[in-house]
């Protein structure tokens, strides 16, 4: 019997996928996520206070379901708001991080930034914050009832643009890309808007 070699297209296709489950979905090995991470005193030193007291709550998982996340909404009016939908156990929301990090970082004292933890445990969601630290708090939101109100129904990562109102603009399904992506959506839906008075 003749042992057939596997093709090298699959056998390269199988190896991608299984590295990217490895390092996505549930491992914590390094858990560097992009690389170094962003030095958030610095950067938003002087924040005005709405967007201070959300740096200040930085990595925290936030209860009060649908009442609490809408309250935070109204307080921050006045700012443009960007709110990103993850979940720890969702591989591309582990891959989008680092993007995230980097825009909270630079855009931060002008724009609000707020998470959404979907259908995951706490444990789970603090450990990925503490490999993965990012200065805005997540609502935990284990039975999808916030994520169904901003209609982030098709899968994770998902992330939705407030206006300076606290009107919803913008709901991207699905990872950013790359930074050049998710800069532009920033430009275009949070600052644009607040430059053109709404």
């Amino acid at each position: 019997m003749r042992v057939l070699s596997p093709n090298p297209r699959i056998a390269l296709a199988i190896a991608a996928a299984t590295a990217l489950l490895a390092a996505g979905c549930g491992s914590s090995a390094g858990g560097d996520y992009g690389g170094e991470h962003p030095d958030y005193t610095k950067a938003l030193a002087g924040s005005p206070a709405p967007l201070a007291a959300l740096h200040g709550q930085a990595n925290r998982l936030l209860g009060g379901g649908q009442d609490a996340y809408e309250a935070r909404l109204r307080e921050l009016r006045g700012y443009p708001v960007v709110v990103n939908v993850w979940a720890s156990w969702c591989g591309p929301c582990r891959l989008e991080l680092p993007l995230l990090q980097r825009a909270a970082a630079r855009y931060g004292k002008r724009v609000a930034f707020l998470g959404i933890d979907s259908q995951d445990s706490d444990d789970a969601a603090r450990t990925f914050l503490g490999e993965a630290p990012v200065p805005y708090p997540s609502y935990t939101d284990p039975d999808e009832e916030i994520t169904a109100s901003v209609g982030a129904n098709l899968g994770l990562p998902d992330t939705v643009f407030y206006d300076r109102r606290g009107e919803p603009v913008h709901l991207k399904q699905g990872p950013y890309a790359d930074a050049a992506e998710l800069r532009a959506d920033i430009q275009r839906y949070a600052l644009g808007r607040d430059r053109k008075g709404g």
